[in-house]
């Protein structure tokens, strides 16, 4: 028997499956949206600010590309 998560995750598949390219963009920059303002209203920041945020976030912990060290340096 399925649980109800797993009867939610075949139905949300099979309706993105049924989306555009096109449509599958304009969601993801919908979903991402949403994102960003449940984050601005949990941390009580703007929305730059959150932007900022995830930015650095992005950042860290990331390893130095060899090739570009050895571009620059």
């Amino acid at each position: 028997m399925r649980s109800v998560v797993e009867e939610l995750r075949v139905a949300d598949r099979e309706m993105i499956a049924r989306l555009s390219p096109g449509e599958r963009v304009a969601l993801a920059l919908r979903l991402g949206d949403a994102d960003l303002d449940a984050l601005c209203r949990a941390r009580r920041i703007d929305r730059a600010t959150a932007i900022r945020l995830l930015e650095r976030q992005r950042q860290t912990d990331r390893t130095p590309s060899a090739c570009m060290s050895a571009m620059i340096g």
